[in-house]
């Protein structure tokens, strides 16, 4: 058995894997880079050591200086978490010349299902349905833009190398084809650093199922049924689910069936996903379900087939590094009720979905889920990582029950001044058509305006709001048109009547008054705003209207600033170029994703502050336009 465990990951990551390795005797290893000094997961682990600056390439991803830290502490295992190095081939080598347990597969099956291309080969040869396209290794431009040609379009370009969605593209057209081949590549580059990509053909209405694999060094495979992982945006998971909607018994055979071939084409031991793509226009069917890829590691929506099989996927991982067989044969595992999982992301919805960064002065979730989560109260959202600040895990009898139990959990968040999509989660929850279990993995796009904007705030928000301010100055609070404007706390054996003046996003808004309970929770913050938290949204008010930004032009003054820190990663134009509205002009890469910024006006490119490589921060101006005559 295993004495010492090393993670070499962090965050929620690291806190999941030790949870189980405590409850099972075992001393841990945190390691971490200067940005997560003082994070949660350095605090609960018996041992912690540094590895070097905020960058993952120089702390996360440095296999010498992982192995450093094993040597260290002591260590006798090395457990990769998932992301990072989890599904990298010479780390697990790197790992067991070491003389150390590599908690994962062998480095033979990491290479075998880690390029798409040649693990789509291998799998029809094991007799795996896979999705039609071209996989093969010519990666000219010209002979990649024939290709798609000879499939149709719409096409997808994917990644050959790794998966989350990074150097993904839909092309609509062979006029969108090079300059999305070029992100693409861009993407998996930086992502994967391997930029070759396989095309796929669109599928109209794609399901994303994914099927839990476990194998032992015994020969034994079993799988743990299904997760349905549809609603997504930008190719992200956004909430997982288990079973899926809609999945016959005989339809579930199928598909798990295949999974388990697939896992046995490449004799895989360990924790594994077997991805397929299902067309969703007639419903699930065994023939119109192909696959798409394997990731080998524990994925991050494991938790929801832990609660439908009372499993827990990361001891299955620890027993089989530790030469044990797996716990449970086939017939033994059963499902159990439904369970889902939304993705608390830090990042604002109604902005385009862009990451928001900064310090967690107030950070409250649900308690009635199960929770898992790499930052707490006073902590920070670091722009070096992936944006994912917790999951919320819902199980209950039946799907409509899970849903409504995630639901509620997800209106119960309250962060603050960092924005999250924890509103946005609940609407797609409550959505009649996902209640209904009719998705795809164009449901958030088809309603995109709809979830992401969220409604006005109420009137309960705005009296809540308006109790908040009145408690901080009663008096400056006062509506100042009018001689009675100051005695809005004036008044005779009657409530408090009337309205206030709040101001919201640069706008003025009316507040009644009450004098009853607080309708709400709220928070003063340390600026002076007043935020009311409803239904997992965070509004905030002050009673003045907000001051102009020192250099801050009229809107459509054609500067073009960075939303956020980031790297530049491409400048699709010049001095004097003209542009059209929409038209990208620079792309920012931050928080693992890449983010187009484009002109706000048909007008010509005045002039250009960065070039491809520069690092900018929040605010920084980046270009100008001037607005076509």
């Amino acid at each position: 058995m295993i004495n010492t465990l090393l993670v070499a990951n962090r965050g929620e990551i690291a806190r999941r894997i030790f949870r189980t390795a405590h409850r099972m005797g075992m001393a841990t290893v945190a390691v971490y880079s200067d940005a997560d000094a003082q994070s949660p997961h350095v605090r609960e682990a018996d041992q912690a050591l540094r590895l070097g600056p905020a960058a993952a390439q120089e702390s996360y991803l440095a296999i010498d200086k992982v192995l450093a830290a094993a040597r260290a502490s002591g260590a006798d295992a090395i457990h990769p978490g998932y992301g990072f190095l989890s599904e990298n081939a010479g780390f697990a080598e790197a790992v067991m010349a070491a003389g150390l347990t590599w908690v994962g597969p062998p480095p033979a099956a990491i290479r075998a299902m880690g390029l798409k291309d040649a693990a789509k080969a291998l799998m029809i040869q094991a007799g795996v349905p896979v999705t039609p396209g071209y996989h093969g290794e010519n990666q000219d431009p010209g002979h990649l833009a024939a290709q798609a040609e000879a499939i149709g379009y719409p096409v997808l370009i994917k990644a050959v190398a790794g998966g989350g969605g990074k150097g993904m593209r839909k092309v609509e057209g062979a006029a969108d084809f090079a300059e999305a081949l070029g992100a693409a590549r861009r993407e998996a580059a930086g992502a994967f650093g391997d930029d070759r990509v396989l095309l796929e053909t669109y599928v109209a209405r794609p399901r994303h199922i994914e099927v839990q694999v476990f194998g032992d060094s015994h020969g034994q495979v079993v799988h743990l049924f299904e997760r349905d992982c549809s609603l997504q945006r930008r190719h992200q998971k956004v909430i997982e689910e288990a079973p899926a909607p809609g999945m016959s018994p005989e339809v579930r055979q199928a598909v798990c069936a295949a999974a388990v071939r697939a896992a046995q084409a490449v004799d895989y031991v360990g924790a594994g996903t077997v991805e397929f793509i299902a067309d969703a226009s007639q419903g699930l069917r065994a023939d119109r379900i192909w696959f798409m890829e394997m990731n080998t590691r524990l994925q991050v929506e494991h938790p929801v087939t832990e609660a439908v099989t009372g499993q827990d996927l990361v001891e299955w991982q620890l027993r089989v590094a530790a030469g044990e067989p797996l716990p449970l044969r086939q017939d033994q595992i059963v499902l159990d009720g439904w369970a889902m999982e939304a993705r608390l992301y830090a990042e604002n919805p109604a902005a385009g979905f862009l990451p928001s960064i900064g310090d967690l002065e107030h950070f409250v979730l649900p308690d009635a889920v199960r929770v898992d989560t790499g930052v707490e109260a006073g902590g920070t959202v670091s722009p070096h990582y992936d944006p994912m600040i917790a999951k919320l895990i819902a199980h209950g009898p039946t799907r409509q029950a899970a849903a409504r139990r995630l639901a509620q959990a997800c209106g119960e968040v309250q962060v603050w001044p960092v924005r999250t999509n924890a509103g946005f989660l609940a609407r797609c929850l409550v959505e009649p058509e996902f209640l209904a279990g009719d998705v795809d993995t164009g449901f958030i796009g088809a309603r995109q305006d709809r979830l992401t904007q969220g409604a006005a705030p109420s009137d309960r928000v705005l009296a809540a709001a308006a109790q908040g301010l009145l408690s901080q100055a009663p008096v400056a609070a006062a509506e100042p048109e009018g001689p009675w404007g100051a005695l809005t706390g004036f008044r005779l054996n009657a409530p408090r009547q009337g309205r206030l003046r709040l101001y919201r996003d640069g706008g003025a808004v009316e507040a009644p008054l009450d004098d009853g309970p607080l309708s709400a929770d709220v928070l003063i913050d340390a600026a002076g705003a007043i935020v009311v938290f409803e239904a997992g949204e965070a509004y905030a008010f002050s009673g003045t209207p907000p001051l102009a930004a020192a250099g801050e032009g009229p809107a459509g003054d054609g500067v073009v600033i960075a939303p956020m820190p980031g790297k530049v990663v491409a400048v699709a134009v010049k001095v004097g170029d003209a542009v059209t509205r929409g038209q990208t002009l620079v792309t920012l890469e931050a928080m693992k994703m890449e983010h187009a910024l484009s002109a706000a006006f048909d007008g010509t490119v005045e002039s250009l502050v960065v070039a491809v490589g520069d690092q900018v921060s929040e605010g920084a101006v980046l270009a100008r336009l001037a607005q076509a005559a």
